[in-house]
């Protein structure tokens, strides 16, 4: 499988800290970030949406202005939000869904389920040793369905990990920006983990996949205090884009949004 477009099919093991890595005594303001989840761009969105909650089994919510929400039905704690764009993907994504299955009856059904909502499978350079099955939905977002057995990704949540290209730095950015620790560190491939369990987000490492104009997935990050989240994400390294976009350390866009506190 080529580089770029890794799939995470590591044993656990314990994480281990760079000496590069920014800890949570380095003095730095915390960005106090909850992750919402993901968005991705679409010039279908009632045909992506469909499509993605069928494969994953979330519940659509359209909105009135013409997005529309999934919602976990696994115990997930993130929503992902499907954007209506006029301009179709103009190459390959930077992020990516590895989807987890426990026998090999539930591998071959969630390919199916996949291949009947419209998507289909291609060819990114995986061989059959590679275990795991490569595949496109409708406007042709890579997506990968691990093989059963896959102990880095156990007990998980359908969504097993959001797969990022993406520098070592970045995973330690994330790390600090969201509060959660390393659970990979080897050989400039990283991986996070809420506390609280669920999907682990991964970056591959070098060599990076080239950049486009506007990333067609991306992270969805909100804060209970706007000013003070960007003002702890900038001295990480983030750059403003405009009032609730920012760019991480590798360029890639996010966004930020003010809710009120719990409670």
């Amino acid at each position: 499988m080529a580089v770029a477009q890794r799939v995470v099919t590591k044993e656990p093991r314990v994480a281990v800290w760079s000496v590069d890595c920014p800890s949570a005594d380095d003095g730095a303001m915390p960005a106090n970030l909850t992750f919402r989840g993901i968005s991705i761009d679409a010039t279908d969105v009632a045909a992506q949406a469909r499509f993605w909650s069928e494969v994953l089994g979330w519940n659509a919510h359209p909105a009135p202005d013409g997005t529309v929400t999934l919602a976990p039905t696994d115990g997930s704690a993130y929503v992902i939000t499907i954007r209506p764009v006029d301009t179709p993907k103009p190459g390959q994504n930077k992020i990516h869904f590895d989807l987890t299955t426990d026998s090999p009856v539930a591998m071959a059904a969630t390919v199916q389920r996949a291949l009947d909502a419209g998507g289909r499978l291609i060819d990114i350079g995986q061989t059959e040793a590679d275990g795991h099955e490569v595949l496109a939905d409708p406007e042709g977002n890579e997506l990968c369905i691990i093989e059963p057995g896959n102990r880095f990704l156990a007990d998980t949540g359908t969504i097993g990990a959001i797969n990022c290209d993406g520098t070592q730095a970045l995973g330690y950015f994330w790390s600090q920006a969201l509060g959660w620790p390393l659970v990979w560190d080897q050989d400039e491939e990283t991986a996070i983990q809420s506390p609280a369990g669920g999907s682990k987000i991964t970056w591959s490492g070098p060599p990076l996949l080239p950049r486009y104009e506007r990333d067609r997935i991306r992270f969805d990050v909100s804060t209970t205090d706007l000013d003070q989240a960007r003002t702890a994400l900038s001295a990480l390294g983030a750059t403003e884009i405009d009032a609730s976009t920012m760019r991480d350390l590798d360029g890639n866009e996010f966004t930020l949004t003010q809710v009120p506190p719990a409670g």
